[in-house]
């Protein structure tokens, strides 16, 4: 584990121990010199050896060979006769290149100490082969129960036969690094789907690759297609190590993850007469090394993506986050690329009447044909708004009910300067939830005078939390509460945890003209090294489509205004 990344910190779970076979019966039990401790020994029943510092010899056998100057250069060894002690694990790490292969029994001589949270022997003066051996993988299941800790695994080999699901791949690319689940995949504690911190974190595991190497040219789990959020595995084999304050799987056995998961090549039918769609694109910059492209080429590939994925909406009325906040350059482009695949006028969009101060405003694009803006656009120069709403009332234009759309972009969850009830209260709704509260009630004003209001947008709180409870409580109606299945209503993952940052909420008559709602889950299940970056992203696995086109999925409703 000797990388120079940090890793947020988690307690892997694990299930019950089965027995662990002694080498065959014709191997010397031991080799010449006995060893003068056990592995148990060194590993201890807490967190850290009690004999760190101390060199000392230990026998065992080869489990886990990762010597090469790519990966962990070294080796796991296992006890084949374990103290039956369920407290200290009888495996440990060696870090050294003497030659060793799978199933050596060894002895080594070393240093017992504590690396990023592993105990090691470093440096190691002896590597003695001295036959052969064999250790049954210990068989565990998530989460552990019966007072169990990871820690008693530290080191040894295991086997998961339980399917797990992967809950996170954002450091795929970087560090060949994904985060499994049982259950099915983690839900954020307060999105309202019954989840605590504590229960996501004893059903999860981080596998690695036993690799040092950043971006590394061959991606795990990418042949023949790439790895979403969602697939699953099962009998998952491998040695426990620990690192950057996580314990991580390294496989001695490829893992092979079933498509459990695909990709939705178009989103689920809504029904209605006309579309209404919200999508944050991810910092869409026309300026180039500011939030979104640093080059011409990046920002070609930025476009390409999001058009395809506005193009698949197919929505008549799109509120869209993140768009650079210079005048109309930003949507203006994005238009112009839509009617240069869709035909010249096929799309417009709404000018903002008050964008605000922010790198980033909220912006309205809608299809002339379908909708016609009934008066100005409006806004709000309340100072509660980092991100003034858009407001704007459409009629369809062969005639019907009208509606109104209000486009959010509610203060982020990062602390940065938050000060008093902004600051992170401990709840699980992180900074500003105060100046988010505030920003709902203040839509809820806007929306009380409304004809029809659609409340759209990336309210950057989760459906169980206090913003959302306020727009609801004054009346709104969430469309994916209705339409959307539990299990799919989410539009972001944030570290393992997916959640729904992004909603469609309906005033009550517009609420029972809608006909369908969806999430089109193109982005947050996908790996960030499909995104339009060309650092680091091998280029064999860009495509100008949809899919990782920004990290929030799009929501789509389908309105009956006849």
């Amino acid at each position: 584990m000797r990388r120079t990344a940090a890793a947020l910190a988690t307690v892997l779970t694990a299930g019950l121990a089965a027995g662990v076979q002694p080498a065959a019966a014709a191997e010397p039990p031991t080799c010449g010199t006995p060893a003068d401790q056990q592995i148990a020994d060194v590993q201890g029943s807490g967190d850290a050896s009690p004999l760190a510092g101390r060199t000392v010899r230990v026998e065992g056998v080869v489990t886990a060979d990762f010597q090469r100057a790519d990966q962990l250069k070294g080796f796991f060894v296992q006890d084949p006769t374990p103290d039956r002690d369920p407290r200290t694990s009888d495996g440990l790490f060696v870090y050294s290149t003497s030659e060793v292969a799978v199933g050596d029994r060894v002895l080594v001589t070393g240093r017992a100490v504590e690396y990023n949270g592993l105990t090691e022997l470093s440096p190691v003066s002896a590597v003695d082969v001295c036959g052969k051996g064999r250790i049954a993988p210990a068989r565990v299941l998530l989460p552990l129960s019966g007072g169990a800790t990871a820690e008693q695994y530290e080191g040894m080999l295991l086997r998961f036969g339980q399917r797990l699901t992967a809950t996170e791949v954002y450091q795929l690319g970087r560090y060949g690094e994904v985060t499994v689940s049982a259950g099915g995949r983690l839900f954020q504690p307060t999105d309202g789907h019954g989840s605590t911190q504590g229960r996501n974190d004893a059903r999860k595991l981080l596998i690695d690759d036993a690799s040092n190497v950043q971006n590394p040219d061959t991606i795990p789990y990418t042949d023949p297609r790439v790895l979403r959020i969602g697939d699953s595995v099962q009998g998952l084999t491998g040695v426990l190590g620990q690192g950057f304050g996580e314990y991580r799987l390294q496989p001695t056995e490829a893992a092979h993850f079933a498509g459990t998961n695909p990709r939705p090549k178009a989103p689920a039918r809504v029904g209605g007469d006309v579309r209404v769609a919200s999508f944050n694109t991810l910092n869409w910059f026309t300026t180039l090394g500011a939030r979104g492209a640093d080059t011409a080429e990046e920002r070609e590939r930025q476009l390409a993506k999001l058009a395809a994925a506005l193009r698949g909406l197919d929505a008549d009325a799109v509120g869209l986050m993140e768009v650079e906040n210079n005048g109309d350059a930003a949507v203006g482009a994005l238009v112009d690329r839509l009617n240069r695949d869709a035909g010249a006028g096929t799309y417009a969009w709404v000018r903002h009447p008050y964008p605000g101060t922010d790198e980033i405003h909220v912006a309205l694009v809608y299809k002339p044909a379908k909708l016609t803006p009934v008066g100005a656009a409006r806004s709000s120069q309340d100072p509660v708004f980092d991100r003034p709403p858009l407001v704007q009332e459409f009629r369809p234009a062969s005639g019907g009910t009208a509606f109104t759309m209000i486009v959010n972009h509610f203060k982020s969850k990062g602390c940065g300067d938050a000060t008093g009830p902004d600051q992170d209260q401990g709840d699980g709704q992180g900074c500003y939830n105060a100046r988010r509260v505030a920003q709902a009630r203040a839509i809820s004003e806007i929306a009380g005078g409304a004809r029809n209001p659609l409340v759209v947008g990336d309210l950057n709180a989760y459906a169980a939390e206090d913003p959302v409870k306020a727009l609801t409580g004054a009346g709104l109606v969430s469309q994916t509460a209705r339409f959307v299945r539990p299990g799919d209503r989410y539009s972001y993952v944030f570290d393992g945890q997916s959640g729904e940052l992004d909603h469609a909420l309906a005033g009550g008559a517009l609420s029972r003209r809608v006909t369908g709602a969806t999430i089109w889950h193109i982005n947050g299940d996908e790996p960030v090294f499909l995104d339009y970056n060309t650092e680091f992203n091998p280029p064999r696995f860009y495509r100008p489509d949809e899919f990782r086109s920004s990290d929030h999925d799009p929501v789509l409703l389908g309105l009956n205004l006849r």
